[in-house]
């Protein structure tokens, strides 16, 4: 039984709108196109080879997080935007990260150039789900933020907004949470905190 092109074209198109416009050869292939099929729309223009089995349709408008979308695929769903990433798309400091930051199942072994993987395992309330890509909570971003290489002043701007939006709950919430992180971790949380002024 013939598949109706058009079907198959609208289909696409509706899996491609939730991802900023780009979908996998896997994903492809279970909507009904074939690898030969594949590779005529890409020979043809029809679709754009953005990398190893990741392609996009060409006149799709570029978005803001194209980036994150592109690597969330790469990773089979599995990363989520975290750290400097979160960071910036949740605008919780003044940082301009280079590459992107994924948390990725400690399982997980992949490795690409252009990513930073931390390997960690999240609960659901960790995560916000967004238009073709996950990305960790602002609480949530504090706490790794605490645990990684962040300058002490951007965690304590980091800090400083998060409290913002629970000022009654988020110091004690986050100085708990850094402590079940290690005593570095602990003792940059309780300075972003104390500089802060939340504390």
């Amino acid at each position: 039984m013939s598949i109706d092109r058009r079907e198959l074209q609208h289909k696409l198109r509706r899996l491609a709108a939730t991802q900023s416009g780009y979908f996998t050869a896997a994903q492809a292939l279970d909507l009904g196109y074939s690898y030969p099929a594949q590779t005529y729309h890409t020979q043809h223009g029809h679709w754009q080879r953005v990398a190893r089995g990741i392609y996009r349709l060409p006149e799709w408008p570029v978005g803001d997080h194209d980036d994150i979308v592109r690597w969330t695929l790469w990773s089979r769903g599995l990363g989520v935007a975290s750290h400097n990433t979160a960071i910036s798309i949740h605008d919780l400091a003044d940082v301009n990260p280079r590459l992107v930051h994924l948390t990725v199942p400690p399982g997980f072994r992949a490795k690409a150039e252009g990513i930073v993987l931390h390997h960690a395992e999240l609960a659901a309330g960790d995560v916000w789900d967004r238009e073709g890509y996950r990305i960790t909570t602002p609480f949530r971003t504090a706490i790794d933020s605490a645990a990684d290489e962040l300058s002490l002043e951007q965690l304590t701007e980091v800090v400083k907004n998060v409290c913002r939006q629970a000022p009654h709950t988020a110091p004690q919430q986050l100085r708990r949470e850094a402590e079940g992180r290690g005593h570095r971790a602990a003792l940059r949380m309780e300075r972003a905190l104390r500089g802060a002024g939340a504390l």
